[in-house]
Formats: C-alpha cells, structure tokens, sequence
C-alpha cells in the first residue's frame, strides 16, 4: 500500500460498505463531469482497501481500468438521460445489492429504491431556460426538461446526502428546495497537472497558432458566454499591428457549430482558432504558452479548467460571479461577464504585463491551485458514505 496513505478513514470501524458508483461518466469526453469521475475513482481506489466497491462503467473504459482487488467492476453500457437509464439500471443495481450507491450526477432512476448519495454539480438548467439552449424541437425540449426537473427533484429529496463542489451551489440548492443545510456536503475538487513539456512548435503550428493568444477549454454551451468573448478579441484586436488569438478547445457538437457561424458573422475568423477536442498532452502546453485561461460563463458549479490552467503555468481571467471567487479567491483576473468591454480591457491588462509581474502573479495563483487536492475530496467523500450508515464514532 502507498505510504502517503497507510490508513483508510474507516481503518477501525467494525463495518464494511459494500458501496456501487455509478461511473458510467468516466472519461475526459465527458468533460468536467468526467474528470471528477476520473478523481475520485482513482483517489477512492488509493485511500480506501477496506470497502467492497462495485463500478458501472460503459464499454470504452471496461478493459483499461485496473483497479485494486476490493474493487469489481460492472459493464453498463447503458445511455445517460436515456429511457434505459431508469428501465435497466435499477435491475443492474439490484443484483449487486449494494449498501450505498452514489450517483456522480442528477441522473437517477426514479424507480429506485436503494439508499443512496448524490452528487449535485450545479443548478445551471433550472436557471437556463429556453430553446436558445437546446438544439431539440420545442415539443422534445418541453418533455425533456419536464423529466430533467422531475428526476432532478428525486434525487435531491431522496438522497441520503448531497455532495456539491462549492459553497455556492449548497446555497442555491438549499434555498431552491427547501432541504436542510446538514444534507449538503461541500468537497472541492481536486486539479490535475497537465503535462506541459510536449513539442511546443509542433502542436502550435498544428492548430494554426501562430501568434500570441489566450485560450479557453470546455463545451460551448450558451452560458459559457463564448458570443462576448468572441465580440471582446474582435474589439481587441482594433488597431493591433501584431493580432491576439482566441483559442477554444471544445469537441465538436451542434452547439460548436453554432459558436463557428457566429464567429463567421461577426468577422472574428481570422482571430478564432476552434481546435476541436484536445488531449491533456497538448493541452497541458498550449495552456502552458498562452497569454491566459478565458473564462467568461455566467454560472458554473466550481471552476476546475481554470485551476488546470494555472497549474500548467499561465493565468485565468474570469467573470466576476460569485462561485470564481470562491474557487480563484484573489488569484484571478476578473471582469464584467456581460460586458465584451470588460472582457476586452481584461485580456488588454494581461497582455500587457511585464515577464516578472506576470511570473509572480502566476507564482501566486499555483500555490492558491495546489491546495485542491482529489485526495481529499475523495476522504469527505468517504467520510459522507459512512455517516449515511453511522459508521462513524461520535465525535
């Protein structure tokens, strides 16, 4: 066993767990939701050689997981959101008769009827409304979001805990439906450290960078507020004998599309690179070699790119809202989010900065970033799965 962690947190109860997570997320295509299930999988597997626990996980990742021997894992290939989701998953779930499931998102099936924890990442579609937010007919928008908040309900009011990656998304969710504040846990997520040291000239000139830029990665969807990024590197690059790029890096999808049209309307091509999906090896080195990490959502559950991002050595500019300040504290470069002004004036300051001011504020950001650990998010996760039992002695 590792030395950095002779003791799993339950060591000296009499009880074992046997414990199933939902992992079907696993996998960096699925974002941020799958790196948290990356996370916490890998930490569990680290911490904890005392619990039995059981992994569904879809075909892709089946074979390439190996996991310690008190870990069994369960192929489900089954789609998230999907009507087999309710059907076939309480059934799998049933037959491994498990203590505790832990669901990693909202998306549990509401015929079952084992004990369970959640983990809640965010609330943005209750505030997302609308078909600029979708790419479903109205009809199939409607029905969908009709199911979204009904299942999301139950998951919530039937969870015997909630685990949410910030103090603000406990709060909306504590003041949305009405639970008590003891029900929801907060664990920040951990960062992980990109490899930086990869052929630097290569992969820029293989994603046409050729000029100083600032770069942002994650999905477009309409609240990552990628139109006034867009406006503000237009307004930017207004009498710049030497052009700043934007870069995004987002696999691509309908709402990627979208995010190319406009920039085809509003004359950005020549400054916009869309990379499409990019591997942490190389975008460990182009986080590394940009001027900044460009943030500009208007609501998000924590913030883990832009810690990513500092970590392999640049700064994160970001929107002025209330979950960034408290995962980037003093750290970061804010701005206006409804404002390409700001937006502009932010990435202005930053390119604009001396090498050793630049280098101490980066200096400053990583020690800020290295406190956020997947450890110890998956030791409060742990502790959440033993106080649903009382396993643990008082305290």
């Amino acid at each position: 066993m590792d030395r950095r962690y002779p003791q799993s947190l339950n060591e000296n109860s009499t009880s074992k767990m046997k414990i199933l997570i939902d992992a079907r997320f696993y996998g960096l295509e699925n974002t941020g939701i799958g790196r948290y299930t990356i996370g916490l999988v890998k930490s569990l597997a680290k911490i904890d050689r005392k619990n039995d626990y059981h992994l569904l996980l879809r075909k892709k990742y089946f074979d390439r997981l190996n996991l310690p021997s008190n870990w069994n894992k369960i192929l489900a290939e089954i789609p998230h959101y999907s009507f087999n989701e309710q059907r076939l998953l309480p059934k799998i779930i049933k037959e491994v008769s498990p203590d505790l499931t832990h669901f990693l998102h909202f998306n549990v099936p509401v015929a079952f009827r084992g004990k369970f924890v959640v983990t809640i990442h965010d609330l943005l579609m209750h505030q997302q409304k609308g078909l600029e937010a979708t790419t479903l007919s109205p009809i199939k928008y409607f029905v969908k979001r009709l199911g979204y908040k009904s299942v999301f309900a139950f998951a919530v009011k039937k969870s015997r805990a909630i685990i949410v990656p910030s103090a603000v998304v406990k709060n909306e969710l504590v003041s949305y439906y009405k639970i008590g504040q003891d029900k929801v846990v907060v664990a920040h997520e951990g960062v992980d450290v990109l490899p930086t040291a990869g052929d630097r000239k290569r992969i820029l000139e293989k994603f046409g960078i050729d000029s100083p830029y600032f770069i942002y990665a994650g999905n477009a969807y309409p609240h990552k507020n990628l139109k006034r990024a867009v406006e503000a590197i237009v307004k930017l690059n207004k009498g710049r004998k030497e052009p700043v790029l934007f870069a995004v890096a987002c696999a691509r999808n309908a709402f990627t599309e979208k995010l190319e049209k406009l920039v085809d309307e509003t004359g950005a091509t020549k400054y916009i690179r869309l990379l499409g999906f990019v591997p942490d090896n190389e975008l460990g080195v182009l986080y590394k070699n940009s001027l900044g990490f460009l943030f500009p959502s208007l609501s998000e559950g924590f913030g883990l790119p832009g810690l990513e991002a500092i970590l392999a050595g640049t700064l994160t500019l970001c929107s002025n809202i209330p979950v960034f300040r408290e995962t980037y504290q003093d750290v970061a470069i804010y701005f206006d989010p409804l404002s390409s002004s700001s937006i502009k004036k932010a990435m202005n300051e930053v390119a604009l900065l001396a090498s050793e001011t630049r280098a101490g504020l980066i200096k400053k950001a990583q020690r800020l970033a290295r406190r956020y650990s997947w450890d110890k998010m998956a030791r409060q996760t742990l502790r959440v799965y033993e106080d649903s039992f009382s396993l643990r002695s008082n305290q």
